[in-house]
């Protein structure tokens, strides 16, 4: 009876060839894995973005004293005369949404008093917010306001905010005549 103590030549190339052709697979796997998450990772990142910017829109309404002015024209642009949220460390700034039609950009404008557009003496900070808008409308029904943003090829963003009330108009003091 012969007594075997080792693998053969053969065996040891057959396994060999074997475990060649799964690492293969398994490292083809692994990078079709990594460009998946790569580009999983640009759009998670894109989204963040842009969720970001719309949540700082929806804190700009809801910290707002509800005195907003809305214009359409060759600025698409909604103002808030003050609001208690602000990205540069100001008491109640005024910060106005604007869309450049020139661009298709959406800006943030944020300042204590300033005019649009703003004047190079004018302190404000200007950040850009979203590139190739489509769709910047605000509208706005008593204390209630819906706000839709789409950039080009994404899908519409659209929110409502209730209670955001004008606040009362000042009334005018009456002089009082003399008898």
């Amino acid at each position: 009876m012969h007594c075997r103590r080792a693998f053969t030549l053969l065996e040891m190339l057959i396994s060999t060839v074997l475990i060649s052709l799964v690492l293969i697979g398994l490292y083809q796997s692994l990078n079709i894995q990594q460009q998946s998450n790569k580009i999983l990772h640009g759009y998670l990142k894109n989204a963040e973005h842009q969720n970001r910017n719309v949540l700082v829109l929806y804190r700009d309404l809801i910290a707002s004293d509800g005195n907003l002015s809305i214009h359409k024209g060759e600025f698409d642009r909604l103002c808030i005369n003050r609001t208690a949220n602000t990205l540069h460390d100001l008491d109640w700034p005024r910060v106005c949404w604007v869309v450049a039609k020139e661009h298709h950009t959406l800006f943030r404008i944020e300042g204590n008093a300033f005019s649009l557009p703003p004047r190079p003496d004018e302190r404000v900070a200007i950040d850009e917010v979203m590139k190739e808008m489509q769709l910047f409308d605000v509208y706005r029904n008593k204390g209630d306001l819906l706000i839709v943003l789409q950039a080009q090829n994404k899908p519409p963003y659209s929110f409502v905010i209730q209670g955001v009330e004008a606040p009362p108009p000042k009334r005018k003091k009456k002089k009082e005549t003399k008898k």
